[in-house]
């Protein structure tokens, strides 16, 4: 997660400043969008329409921040290569603790010192969109869908192995031994 030096001033309008709020839960909103990600030199995600919403509970020893992202992200097809609005809606917890000391770096918990008034939670969100991508995106499995491209799933169609009787005729014969144990 690098973001640009130039884009960290527009990160800072995803701190939240917890020294003044009273202990219970708070509400928080922001928008994450295109400008959002360009402050990320090594983004999957260039384009999103996306509403974060942040319940952040005070306690006396921690924090607890509950995370809800929900909107479109900006994706291409890997079947036909179009571009569409992929659905996401996350849901995300992280915890943080009033401490001078460190806390091991196997747990998932930050730290936050005497000194710290506010937490900045872009790098959070960055990653929890990120992560949320799936790692094969398709606009739909039938191709029904107003931004499937048609032209490229037919080429594909005609370019496929075939009809599975055409894919047994090609079966290496060797294997037809093999067939009498099923």
């Amino acid at each position: 997660m690098r973001a640009n030096c130039c884009s960290l001033k527009s990160l800072r309008n995803y701190s939240i400043p917890f020294t003044g709020l009273k202990l219970g839960k708070h509400q928080f909103e922001f928008i994450v969008d295109n400008a959002f990600f360009d402050a990320f030199e090594y983004s999957l995600v260039k384009k999103a329409n996306l509403k974060c919403q942040v319940e952040l509970e005070k306690q006396e020893t921690m924090i607890i921040l509950n995370f809800q992202i929900t909107g479109t992200i900006d994706a291409n097809c890997d079947r036909c290569l179009a571009p569409y609005p992929q659905q996401v809606d996350i849901r995300e917890q992280q915890v943080a603790k009033f401490s001078e000391e460190a806390i091991d770096e196997d747990e998932e918990i930050i730290t936050l010192s005497k000194n710290d008034h506010e937490i900045n939670i872009a790098g959070l969100i960055y990653e929890y969109i990120n992560v949320a991508i799936p790692f094969i995106t398709v606009c739909d499995n039938e191709g029904n869908t107003p931004y499937c491209d048609k032209e490229t799933l037919e080429s594909l169609n005609k370019l496929s192995a075939g009809t599975e009787e055409e894919q047994e005729e090609k079966t290496d014969p060797r294997w037809d031994a093999l067939k009498k144990f099923k």
